[in-house]
């Protein structure tokens, strides 16, 4: 595979010179065609040790316009970093529609330094890749563009460049003790990048590999790659690459027809006044000395509250902080995307607002709305809501594997009772502003919303983010369901280790070498 980056190349000083200036005024005409579109560019800088990265990436912030691009390296983990999802910390890496953004290794080196520390296998390698696989042509069909270098020396090259290196006090600082002893293991590392440039060397996500020996030969290359790429970009459509999707559910026509899982709930059940009291006094003491050990084992909660409107969401989530110490919680209310928002991926909002380990996120609604209002109203293409539910899945997925823990309920009622409360919050004062025009229109809609609550929870109630769903016509009775499972499962969760899947291949080192 890398024979090609060993060939000698070459770029004489004045045509670098000539060719540098040309090169140079087109990529910042392109920058600013760039800018008016919604496309965001993410460029990928990786390769051996002493193929001069760096140097490239310095040479990109100079040729471009520099207010346009944000550079990433990801040495080490920050505090925040270490007490979320791995990939929390390239979320906000992740440059807005109409940017660009260079990342150092980005989401490949912890996979390659761990595979050629051999500190995992090549399945769990493979299965790593995988997910870069999927995010990458997650971020593809939302419209970005991926941009991977690979930079590549002989290994008589790089031992020369690693020995100047470490030679020039300029550079000295990047010569760390392991960096400097690459050049012993060459055949070892590049047969882990070969592994790696393979798996994830896909149409719409291709790698692009450099030569590194001559300085300006690898520089012009990647400006005039970068450049053909972007302006291939602007001019036509994404090449998109559809991962499998769950299909349709078609419901029949007849005495049947449309019948969900929503119609299977008893919506009649209901608790006494007093039952009601005793119960409600019992879990939240529970809850809030169960909040506290979870703080202590330093296990984040996500919760997340979906449901009809007036079903109920806002009452149980205050019984659920009314438990709890204020500064364990953060609620957050989702409402219609913000312009800043609608800059980037759906799930990067929800992403921004994942705890810390130890603390608790309460969404009220989330990023089920892609599957739910956007579909039935139209805001999401039919491919882009079907392809969520992978998407989603993907995402709680990596939450359940940090060891998060992970709720979700659903709060139903029926369409009479919704009725009930819409008039009773247009008659009491302080509870005027919960209803609006958008919540009457969305009771025409019932059958749509109720057929695509059904496949959301069919699609997305896995074993480690299950739907709980909850029978809404008495309150007092969807509180105590919300709260007792609330408890029983934070207790089941505490009471063992996490797994620790997502973190097998990933070892998060308590100190960087």
């Amino acid at each position: 595979m890398f024979e090609a980056t060993k060939v000698g190349r070459t770029v004489d000083k004045e045509s670098f010179k000539t060719q540098q200036e040309a090169l140079r005024t087109q990529l910042l005409e392109v920058q600013r065609e760039l800018l008016q579109t919604d496309i965001p560019v993410i460029v990928l800088i990786s390769g051996v040790e002493g193929a001069g990265k760096g140097e490239v990436v310095n040479r990109l912030n100079e040729w471009l316009d520099a207010r346009g691009v944000r550079t990433f390296a990801f040495w080490d983990e920050t505090d925040e970093e270490r007490q979320r999802p791995r990939y929390w910390r390239f979320w906000n890496a992740i440059p807005g529609r109409g940017k660009l953004a260079i990342l150092f290794g980005g989401w490949y080196q912890a996979p390659l330094e761990q595979r050629f520390r051999e500190l995992c296998k090549d399945a769990e390698l493979d299965a790593e890749l995988n997910r870069i696989v999927d995010f990458e042509r997650m971020l593809i069909n939302d419209g970005a563009l991926i941009v991977k270098f690979w930079f590549h020396l002989s290994e008589q090259d790089q031992k020369t460049r690693l020995r100047e290196l470490s030679r020039d006090d300029r550079s000295r600082w990047k010569m760390l003790p392991k960096k400097g002893r690459f050049h012993e293991h060459y055949q070892e590392y590049e047969h882990v990048a070969e592994r790696i440039i393979r798996h994830t060397d896909r149409g719409i996500s291709p790698w692009y590999l450099i030569e590194a020996q001559d300085r300006r030969y690898r520089d012009l290359t990647v400006g005039k790659t970068l450049l053909h790429a972007v302006k291939t970009r602007l001019s036509q459509p994404p090449a998109t690459e559809a991962p499998p999707t769950p299909g349709h559910l078609e419901l029949p026509d007849g005495p049947s027809a449309r019948i969900t899982l929503l119609d299977q709930l008893d919506l009649s059940l209901s608790l006494d006044r007093e039952t009601y009291k005793s119960e409600l006094r019992a879990l939240q003491q529970a809850l809030n000395e169960l909040a506290w050990e979870a703080y202590n084992k330093k296990r984040s909660l996500v919760l997340v509250f979906e449901g009809v409107d007036a079903g109920g969401k806002g009452g149980a989530i205050r019984r659920f902080t009314n438990a709890i110490d204020a500064r364990l919680y953060r609620a957050i209310p989702v409402a219609a995307p913000t312009d800043e928002e609608q800059a980037y991926h759906y799930l990067w909002r929800f992403w921004r607002h994942i705890p810390r380990a130890g603390y608790i996120t309460i969404y009220d609604r989330s990023w089920y709305g892609r599957v739910l209002v956007e579909r039935v109203e139209g805001f999401a293409t039919e491919a882009e809501w079907r392809r969520a539910y992978a998407e989603i899945n993907q995402f709680e997925a990596q939450l359940a594997e940090s060891g998060t823990i992970l709720l979700k309920f659903w709060l139903q009622v029926s369409q009479e009772e919704q009725l009930r409360r819409f008039k009773d919050r247009e008659q009491v004062p302080y509870k005027r502003f919960k209803i609006t025009d958008e919540d009457w229109r969305n009771r025409e809609k019932w059958p749509q919303y109720k057929a695509a609550v059904n496949e959301m929870v069919v699609h997305t109630s896995t074993e480690y983010a299950a739907w709980t769903l909850v029978e809404g016509d008495d309150k007092p009775y969807a509180r105590i369901k919300v709260l007792r499972t609330l408890r029983d499962t934070l207790k089941a969760a505490l009471a063992r280790e996490p797994d620790g899947a997502g973190n097998r291949l990933i070892q998060r080192d308590e100190k960087q070498e």
